[in-house]
């Protein structure tokens, strides 16, 4: 009996050895994953961050960063009213770059700021910080770049192909239906004047101009293509829609000249050839407005 017993002895031995060993080596794992860093190649320089972001501060581009559901536990006020996050932001604190001390309180392996901002220096005493200048990438290049910070490319980079495709097709649809001349117009207001959007300032516009490869009237052309937005009075609205009309409309602004015979005779306001948008979930280019705004469109140039 004793002669049995032994052999099983020391098999019980290993296996509680062998797993031992694996629950170290599952630690030391985790340990490393926690401490490694990588170089990112940042605008402003090589920065040593985390390989695997935990707690991201994101004072710019939180959208793009919540698109590849990185773990932000600090966002700024603007991202955090649009109404499309809000399920993605509960239970995250609201922070600017003046909050120091808050900042300092999340304890971020991570900040993500913009190049206009003040206090990037002290920024990066706290966390290791990326900056980032609006404007100086493309919204699908700025999405891969966010990618690539957060080591997350290939995701990003697989978003980016299946969005041109999406929107590829849609583009053709649409141009199918309305008249390959046809054009379109995106247009905003406060309370005293009107914007006209040029192909790249949100609100739809990269989809529209750029990856649908709708026109934009020749007017609209002239003065917003190169700014990016154009300033008009209402008076002069009639000159800047084209055949189809966006109107980025912010619940919280009066839009009583809706109710003008200026707008009344206004071409596309006649033919029903006006969609609206949220301007509160509409001004970021990041894959979760672009998605919500591509099916939008989609729906609204063919069902129309």
């Amino acid at each position: 009996m004793k002669k049995l017993f032994i052999p099983f002895l020391l098999l019980f031995v290993l296996i509680l050895s062998a797993c031992g060993n694996n629950e170290k080596a599952n630690e030391n794992k985790e340990d490393k994953s926690k401490s490694e860093t990588v170089t990112y190649q940042s605008e402003t320089g090589p920065v040593k961050i985390p390989a695997n972001p935990k707690r991201i501060i994101a004072l710019s581009n939180g959208p793009n960063v919540l698109a590849l559901d990185g773990n932000i536990v600090g966002i700024d006020q603007w991202t955090n009213m649009n109404p499309l996050f809000k399920d993605k932001l509960k239970g995250v604190e609201v922070v600017s770059e003046d909050n120091l001390e808050k900042i300092i309180e999340l304890e971020p392996d991570l900040i993500i700021a913009g190049s206009e901002m003040k206090n990037i220096k002290k920024l990066n005493e706290i966390a290791p910080t990326v900056v980032f200048t609006w404007g100086k990438l493309d919204y699908l290049s700025q999405q891969v770049e966010i990618g690539k910070l957060l080591n997350k490319e290939k995701e990003a980079k697989d978003w980016v192909n299946d969005f041109k495709e999406r929107a590829n097709s849609a583009g053709e649809k649409i141009r199918a239906k309305i008249g390959e001349d046809a054009t379109v117009s995106v247009i905003e207001n406060d309370a005293k004047e009107f914007y006209v959007f040029g192909n790249n300032f949100a609100r739809g516009t990269e989809i529209l101009y750029q990856a649908m490869n709708l026109k934009m009237p020749e007017k609209v052309k002239e003065k917003a293509l190169k700014p990016g937005v154009y300033t008009l009075s209402s008076e002069v609205l009639p000159e800047y829609t084209g055949d189809y009309i966006i109107f980025s409309k912010n619940p919280d602004v009066e839009n009583s000249f809706v109710g003008t015979e200026t707008w009344k005779n206004i071409p596309a306001v006649k033919n029903g050839h006006i969609f609206e948008i949220n301007s509160k979930a509409s001004t970021y280019s990041d894959p979760i407005t672009l998605d919500h705004l591509l099916e939008f469109f989609e729906k609204s140039f063919l069902n129309s």
